[in-house]
């Protein structure tokens, strides 16, 4: 037994676990990075040691912390096991983050799912003994009623409300609660999630709540969460699903009780997730996602009951309703999005891409419907970076090099203590505008330029290692060559995913009419960059638009309009899937669209 002592979060940990100091800290709550699950690769889980012993210092670690780190006893939680009692600092802490709640919503006819109607129930009578259920069934004109409503009936005469789930009869509540009536509407994203909860009898968007993803701590994005699933055939599946169930309940609760709304009112919730996500909520494993060739369990629409799963902020006969999916890797959040952006009415050629861990793109050709998924990686979200962090205060999200100096946006307006996604992408940007790294995307040697250049101040060496400082002071923060190779890896399976597709259809980029960018982070990339990068072709710069939150807008029609629902089962089966990995010529086509245009 051993006690884990966190001062300055006033939190100690007794355990007898024989897990790494990572995994004892997740198991109590203790927020702390790890987007590669705990391999020992991203040197993301750093905590500092304050006293206790530890071993020494190993390989792996030596390899991810400086020499600076090391001095200062900072160590990785994936590498360590307890053998005393310890006492440690966590190093990042949960932060406020940036999260995208809206985005574009078309104009659609509003005929939400459910519905309400008001009764009367006269009180039965020495000569007129009717029993409840005729009364009830006679007055709402069917002849039969779930013997679960019924049960969860007293025996009362007056007014009631009947609850319909499209015709069908869901629940009977004592009273007139027609006024009251309330479904939410959900983004599960791999990184973020979103709530909102809306009036069904008005559309109006009463509020909202936005999340990191609590699966995070099983693994930063898909493969590592399906890893951990895997790995732990006895709990893995159930640990993911009660982590996203909580979180919902727990936005749910947050909502109504600011806004003074009864749970028990809220009488559907919609989803859009990808296909993973939609797989761990539903409590369904998701292993066949991870491996060729790559079929899900399911992709058609469900609509369960809510507690089925878990959901109990919400009323006992509340609705589930998980939007459809296309394949593996083009979810439930896709067809939203193309159903929003009208994808499948387009009269002319309008590429939608959704930027995230994976770059998922539908390309319309005038309501032919071509799609693919490209493994973007998640440098675009400030993981894997030697310097990132998520879009919060502290963190780099813009940067100007010119031959004057460096400047730099950075969010909160304090000093910075990290790089975002928007901000390593402004970083390569101008890297490739003034020529620190080379087409192939190699950081230029030092001694390849005169000391007189501007660039030559900000060239680090260490070893064979090149990196470029773009702060000083109190938080060193440089561009290393790995980063750069993480964004080039993002650029260039977004381009040949394009590419792709517009090669699938045989038509020239330059006919393409319109460029929608969807997604929490896309909304953040501004063109530029994009294409400054090249992760979008330099002719689409004056076509490109953005919409937002495109997944939870198609949720919010979801919940909103049975016509639109059953669109979107149709868009999803008319969306035609392209495996990259077994396009023709598509390896030399990666290759070359790694290239920067220095």
């Amino acid at each position: 037994m051993v006690k884990i002592g966190i001062p300055r979060i006033n939190k100690n940990i007794i355990t007898d676990s024989q897990d790494n100091l990572l995994a004892i800290l997740l198991d109590n709550h203790v927020f702390i990075e790890r987007p590669c699950g705990g391999r020992g690769s991203c040197g993301k889980c750093k905590i500092k040691h304050i006293s206790g012993d530890l071993s020494p210092l190993g390989e792996d670690e030596k390899k991810l912390l400086t020499e600076q780190e090391q001095q200062e006893g900072i160590r990785l939680a994936c590498c360590l096991y307890p053998q005393s009692d310890l006492l440690i600092d966590v190093i990042a802490q949960e932060q406020n983050h940036k999260v995208l709640k809206d985005g574009y919503v078309p104009k659609f006819q509003q005929n939400p799912a459910i519905r309400k109607r008001v009764i009367e129930i006269p009180k039965p009578t020495i000569e007129d003994q009717t029993p409840y259920e005729d009364l009830f069934k006679r007055e709402l004109g069917i002849d039969h009623i779930d013997f679960e409503i019924m049960r969860s009936l007293k025996m009362e005469s007056g007014t009631f409300t009947a609850v319909y789930h499209i015709n069908q009869l869901i629940g009977i509540e004592k009273g007139n609660t027609s006024l009251s009536c309330y479904g939410v509407a959900v983004d599960i994203g791999t990184t973020t999630v979103v709530a909102s909860v809306i009036d069904l009898n008005t559309g109006a968007e009463i509020d909202s709540e936005a999340d990191l993803n609590a699966q995070k701590n099983f693994g930063q994005d898909v493969l590592t969460r399906i890893s951990y699933v895997q790995e732990n055939e006895d709990r893995g599946i159930r640990d993911l699903q009660k982590a996203i169930v909580d979180l919902l309940n727990g936005m749910i609760k947050t909502i109504c009780s600011r806004r003074g709304i009864d749970h028990n009112h809220i009488y559907e919730m919609s989803v859009a997730a990808n296909c993973t996500m939609m797989h761990m909520l539903l409590g369904v494993e998701p292993l066949a996602i991870a491996a060729a060739p790559y079929a899900p369990i399911f992709v058609e629409g469900k609509n369960i009951s809510a507690q089925s799963i878990g959901l109990v902020n919400v009323s006992r006969f509340a609705r589930l309703n998980c939007l459809p999916a296309v394949s593996a890797y083009i979810g439930a959040d896709i067809v939203a999005g193309a159903y929003v952006a009208n994808l499948q009415n387009a009269k002319n050629r309008i590429l939608f891409i959704d930027i995230g861990t994976n770059g998922e793109i539908v390309l319309s050709d005038k309501g032919r419907l071509v799609a693919c998924s490209c493994a973007a990686g998640p440098a675009l979200e400030g993981m894997n970076i030697s310097s990132g962090m998520r879009a919060a205060d502290g963190a780099i999200e813009e940067i100007k090099i010119t031959e004057s100096g460096i400047k730099l946006e950075v969010i909160g307006g304090g000093n910075p203590i990290g790089i975002c996604g928007s901000g390593i992408l402004a970083a390569i940007r101008e890297l490739v505008k003034n020529k620190f790294i080379t087409p192939n995307g190699m950081i230029i040697k030092r001694n390849s330029i005169d000391d007189s250049d501007f660039r030559y101040q900000y060239i680090e060496v260490n070893g064979k290692k090149r990196s470029v400082c773009i702060t000083g002071g109190v938080k060193k923060i440089t561009i290393t060559q790995g980063d750069v190779r993480q964004v080039q890896l993002a650029k260039s399976a977004i381009l040949s995913g394009i590419i792709a597709l517009v090669n699938k259809i045989d038509i020239h980029m330059s006919d393409l009419d319109e460029v929608i960018i969807a997604g929490q982070f896309g909304a953040h990339l501004p063109a530029k960059s994009l294409v400054g990068t090249g992760i979008i072709p330099s002719e689409l710069k004056e076509k490109i638009t953005y919409i937002g939150n495109s997944s939870k807008a198609g949720a919010y029609i979801s919940l909103l309009s049975v016509e639109a629902r059953n669109a979107m089962e149709k868009l999803a089966k008319k969306i035609e899937y392209t495996e990259l990995s077994v396009v023709d010529g598509y390896e030399r086509l990666f290759i070359e669209c790694s290239r920067f245009n220095v």
